[in-house]
């Protein structure tokens, strides 16, 4: 295995392993790589005769004052992780590498699909990330990209981006990977104090509680104000908690829904900051 840091180098490693009649799948990050990035390679290693990971800190999706300078980086253990997931080479390259001088072309998929949920206080994000996106599937080639369902708007707007663009590429949606108590995996979990990190396994407790009550039979599960209340409630009562978001949308579309229907699923969704750090968690629930 091998690490390359720009487009010249990565096409070279493509010639050198003639692609011909061989599968690629692609596993994109910002680097810091946890147990739920790891469970990507191991998906797209299980499923592809060959395994790219980009290591790539995307600036185009920080909004001024947000986190990108002070994001955690260590290419060395991201490149060890990644090898011992059975990745065969990671691509690194630099801002200017992905970003060519004077570039001026963007990818942008709009509609309530990048406005609601992390686009409603993040409007310029999802731009950033459709656009390294379609950069580095050009560059790379995949035939699959795996994408983790923690990111679950992100991965639903990628697929609307390939569906739309008629990307020969296959996205593939991984489950959440939680820690033994419920947290699901973030690169962000670094930043959260003792006391911090205790309390924000409400998260994922108060989704639980969501779904149990839809299971529970009462006259009004399926409501999707019921079932919001019963989310806020859980986490408002951790103090260090201030909520940004609780929704639950359509979990195809993420058109808003008044009513959980049998047979269709829906999006359960969360953005809850803990200090400085902002933690996103969700679930599909369905009757």
């Amino acid at each position: 295995m091998s690490i390359v840091k720009t487009v010249a180098e990565i096409e070279a490693w493509f010639s050198s392993k003639d692609r011909r009649n061989k599968t690629l799948g692609f596993v994109p990050t910002m680097g810091f790589l946890h147990g739920g990035h790891l469970s990507l390679i191991k998906a797209a290693k299980a499923q592809n005769d060959l395994v790219v990971v980009s290591v790539f800190v995307n600036p185009t999706q920080f909004a001024p004052g947000e986190d990108y300078e002070s994001y955690p980086r260590d290419i060395d253990r991201d490149y060890q992780l990644a090898r011992e997931a059975g990745a065969d080479v990671v691509f690194n390259p630099n801002v200017d590498e992905i970003y060519i001088p004077g570039a001026s072309t963007a990818v942008e998929v709009t509609g309530d699909i990048t406005k609601k949920l992390c686009g409603a206080s993040r409007p310029t994000h999802f731009k950033g990330v459709t656009t390294v996106v379609n950069i580095l599937f050009n560059i790379v080639k995949p035939d699959r990209a795996y994408f983790g369902q923690k990111d679950a708007q992100q991965a639903l707007v990628i697929k609307r981006m390939v569906r739309d663009l008629h990307m020969p590429v296959e996205v593939v949606v991984c489950p959440i990977v939680r820690e033994v108590d419920g947290l699901a995996m973030s690169s962000r979990n670094v930043y959260l104090s003792s006391d911090e990190r205790q309390q924000a396994t409400c998260l994922n407790e108060a989704l639980q509680k969501a779904a149990d009550y839809l299971g529970s039979g009462a006259d009004d599960c399926g409501s999707v104000a019921q079932l919001i209340k019963i989310i806020e409630g859980h986490i408002q009562r951790q103090d260090l908690a201030a909520i940004d978001y609780v929704l639950i949308l359509d979990g195809e579309t993420l058109d808003d829904i008044e009513l959980i229907e049998p047979g269709k699923s829906a999006l359960a969704a969360v953005a809850v900051k803990f200090g400085k750090t902002r933690l996103i968690d969700n679930r599909v629930l369905a009757i």
